[in-house]
């Protein structure tokens, strides 16, 4: 800008040729919406994933074994009251015991609102556990979360919605949660008509699943760059959270419980300003590192020991030790060529 008469001019070889002039006196540059355009992109690479794990999750439900447990409900029970009761307490009582921020509290509460996903499945199949049980509790769970999450998150964040700290966006979640039983409810046809592609579907999902985390992780490391200078009472409710979801889980009930981060992270993704996002978008990232770590210990050392007893076995015994049950029955992550090898050796007829 020149200075050298009374009136102001505007030196507009040094404005980019992006720039608006105001006022006559000076050039501006137009308003990067980058973030604005990355957000809007995060949220819809998040719907789509999460619309396909859940689908995937979905060609894994044999509507016949979905419905016998139905009628034996005390394990859906066990696993209604392990999900949408202790969890969420015990996200409650971390978020006061730490004194996290009413935000940060909220995604703790998310957390453990969530139900069951595939990977809740895949471990089941892993440690030789019932599977059909395990996916019956996961779908029911998924179903029942449409009221249940708004409910735990009125019940245990009156505290700081009391006082005006936060506003819970009920109408985002509730449809987030509704939109999910669509593509579950097609993955149960799909698995009912064509019951082969149904495999080669979960199998995706569950792949699509992994590349989702590492999706969340890098593109929101991006977006919201102050997210990640985490404070140590966050990292230290991520650490118990899942130790404890394992624990009580393994306790009460020989369950696992392993939350859906993936839904965590984009009910939070579509639900809560940017502002808000920087406070609580991590925390989901944190969860899924030391929920994945935990069991990663876990089959390690259900596996050691597992290799010691049949070492112990083999010394004592000259005949092999047949396959339990489950392991006939849980055919969902193995090859065919596997699962007719099993069954040719069981006699078992193929569960198709």
């Amino acid at each position: 800008i020149s200075d050298n008469t009374t009136t102001p001019t505007i030196d507009y070889l040094n404005c980019s040729v992006n720039a608006t002039i105001c006022n006559s006196t000076s050039c501006l540059l137009p308003e990067d919406n980058f973030n604005e355009v990355l957000n809007t992109v995060l949220s819809t690479v998040l719907t789509i994933m999460l619309a396909l794990v859940m689908f995937s999750m979905g060609c894994n439900v044999e509507a016949k074994k979905f419905w016998g447990h139905i009628k034996r409900p005390w394990g859906i029970f066990v696993g209604f009251l392990c999900q949408f009761g202790i969890m969420p307490l015990t996200g409650f009582a971390l978020s006061v015991a730490f004194n996290v921020l009413p935000v940060q509290a909220v995604a703790i509460l998310i957390m453990g609102c969530c139900p069951g996903g595939t990977a809740s499945n895949i471990l089941a199949y892993w440690v030789d556990g019932d599977m059909d049980l395990s996916i019956s509790m996961t779908t029911c769970s998924t179903l029942l979360a449409m009221g249940m999450m708004p409910l735990c998150l009125f019940i245990y964040t009156k505290m700081w919605t009391d006082t005006g700290s936060i506003i819970i966006p009920y109408d985002s979640i509730g449809i987030s949660l509704v939109a999910l039983v669509i593509p579950v409810s097609v993955g149960m046809l799909v698995n009912h008509r064509w019951p082969k592609r149904a495999k080669l579907i979960l199998k995706v999902g569950s792949i699509t699943g992994g590349i989702l985390i590492v999706t969340i992780a890098v593109v929101g490391g991006i977006l919201y760059q102050g997210s990640w200078t985490i404070t140590p009472q966050l990292w230290i409710v991520g650490t118990i959270f899942p130790a404890a979801g394992y624990t009580l889980g393994l306790l009460l009930a020989r369950v696992a419980g392993m939350q859906n981060t993936q839904l965590c992270t984009t009910i939070v993704q579509l639900s809560f300003t940017p502002q808000q996002l920087t406070l609580m978008f991590t925390f989901p990232l944190i969860y899924s590192i030391f929920q994945l770590a935990f069991a990663a210990i876990f089959l390690g050392g259900k596996y050691f020991a597992a290799t010691k007893i049949d070492c112990v076995n083999n010394e004592n015994e000259t005949e092999s030790i047949p396959n339990s049950s489950y392991t006939i029955m849980n055919g969902g992550f193995t090859s065919d060529e596997n699962q007719k090898e099993n069954h040719g050796k069981t006699g078992t007829k193929d569960i198709a």
